[in-house]
């Protein structure tokens, strides 16, 4: 299978589905942190260019209810604007599955609801952390290991430099889901 990872700089979920043998590229406006097959730059390049999965990661800066406290700020409300048509952009794609991936935010309300909403103590990492996916012709993710510790996770990440992208990044065990189950479609 050829399959799109967008807006994936970890390779993590990428690499779940090289692992099993597919053909899979992450794609990335920075460098990718692994290495591996990795297109930097824009995925409206290259959303055209055969795929049979994509799995969009978009920035939840200005979509994600943990940042609604900053919505009325002075230029913000544009940048959501802008964020939210890079969502329906990618949920259009004509590719034939589709899994949009987010935060509990505004594409639910602006666009529609998600089709789930997962939490890595689902699937063997002991985190907290809701995830909701817009599915376009693929079937729910099934839980593979359900946590009974289940810690706040990325919730309280540090302010620093790497903060965004130590929240963003998609856990392993939702990773393998990903792969196992879709892959095999």
């Amino acid at each position: 299978m050829k399959v799109l990872i967008a807006c994936e700089f970890s390779g993590r979920v990428r690499d779940a589905f090289l692992e099993r043998g597919h053909d899979a590229v992450s794609c990335d406006l920075i460098p990718n942190e692994t290495p591996g097959p990795h297109h930097m730059g824009d995925v409206c390049d290259i959303l055209k260019d055969g795929w049979d999965l994509m799995i969009a990661h978009p920035p939840c800066t200005y979509l994600a209810v943990s940042g609604a406290r900053w919505f009325n700020l002075p230029g913000r409300r544009e940048k959501q604007e802008e964020a939210l048509k890079l969502v329906s952009y990618l949920l259009r794609a004509n590719i034939d599955m589709i899994c949009l991936e987010n935060p509990i935010g505004v594409i639910s309300t602006r666009i529609y609801k998600p089709t789930q909403i997962i939490q890595p103590w689902q699937f063997g990492d002991p985190f907290k952390k809701a995830t909701c996916l817009w599915l376009k012709n693929l079937p729910a993710l099934i839980p593979t290991k359900i946590m009974q510790e289940r810690y706040p996770g990325v919730h309280y990440e540090s302010p620093g430099p790497d903060r965004q992208k130590n929240r963003s990044r998609t856990y392993p065990g939702i990773a393998a889901a990903m792969a196992d189950q879709w892959g095999s479609l």
